[in-house]
């Protein structure tokens, strides 16, 4: 993570930028959130993120209305001048600080907004997953949307870590291919690309937009057997781009160089 961050109007230091411990945002973790990269220091796929903030905050009834897409990203510009950033990656979180019907307090402030900037994720050499025994529910009303209350996503990424596998897929609860534990999932087979369907629960990832948007691509609902007899899987995020993965529970992949993994160094370059 980089040295400053922006809070509420102002850059500051990291450790300044603190939220109410009684808000809903701490207690319930109600909040929402998108990470994007930076390329030469410009956002990629600004709309895109902008969208789902606001397609996310009214799903779960986040209060938007004193933070404009014209004052978020002016707020973003002005961190990556300030931290420097050129090829890195930002978090753009809304915490609602309200308070809640079981714990009431008196607050003025409805929304918070924090700004983080930091590197891009490293992607390992050798990407290998595992599948995860947690599973996504996809009826569950959280489905499909990026907020703060992210423990599940994370328990599942420490578990295949202490297995000694760097991602993991999550399957929902009727067997079916979601995503990993941080990134979007698609898998080649006979020349044919796929993704899951948003039907699963999966989140839809600004980058799988993207891909989904450039190349011929069909979402599915499909179980663990057809990922594990997949030519070839990729990861997306705005955290590692695309990335190739070279094992699944012990099946090794090839790396046929799909056009899948140029999309992003040729869109921004483009731009």
């Amino acid at each position: 993570m980089h040295e400053y961050a922006f809070f509420n109007g102002q850059v500051l230091s990291v450790p300044s930028a603190t939220i109410p411990a009684v808000s809903s945002a701490a207690l319930y973790g109600k909040g929402i959130f998108t990470a994007i990269a930076i390329y030469d220091g410009e956002p990629f796929l600004w709309e895109k993120h902008w969208r789902r903030l606001t397609d996310n905050a009214a799903k779960i009834v986040i209060d938007l209305s004193e933070h404009s897409e014209e004052t978020t990203r002016k707020a973003l510009d002005e961190l990556i001048e300030k931290n420097g950033v050129t090829n890195w990656r930002a978090r753009i979180t809304f915490f609602d600080e309200s308070a809640s019907s079981i714990w009431p307090f008196e607050t003025k402030r409805k929304t918070s907004l924090l700004i983080l900037t930091a590197d891009l994720r490293p992607v390992p050499e050798n990407f290998r997953l595992t599948v995860s025994p947690f599973p996504v529910n996809s009826q569950s009303p959280l489905a499909g949307v990026k907020s703060c209350n992210y423990l599940e996503n994370l328990l599942a990424m420490d578990e295949a870590k202490k297995q000694g596998f760097d991602e993991a897929i999550r399957l929902n609860e009727r067997g079916q291919i979601t995503s990993a534990c941080m990134a979007n999932i698609f898998w080649l087979n006979d020349e044919q690309l796929y993704t899951p369907s948003l039907k699963t629960g999966c989140l839809a990832g600004t980058t799988r937009e993207f891909v989904i948007e450039k190349l011929e691509c069909e979402e599915i609902e499909a179980r663990i057997e057809t990922l594990k007899g997949a030519d070839e899987i990729f990861l997306t995020s705005a955290g590692i781009g695309i990335a190739t993965l070279t094992e699944l529970d012990g099946n090794r992949f090839a790396n046929s160089e799909h056009p899948i993994t140029k999309l992003i160094s040729a869109a921004s370059k483009a731009g």
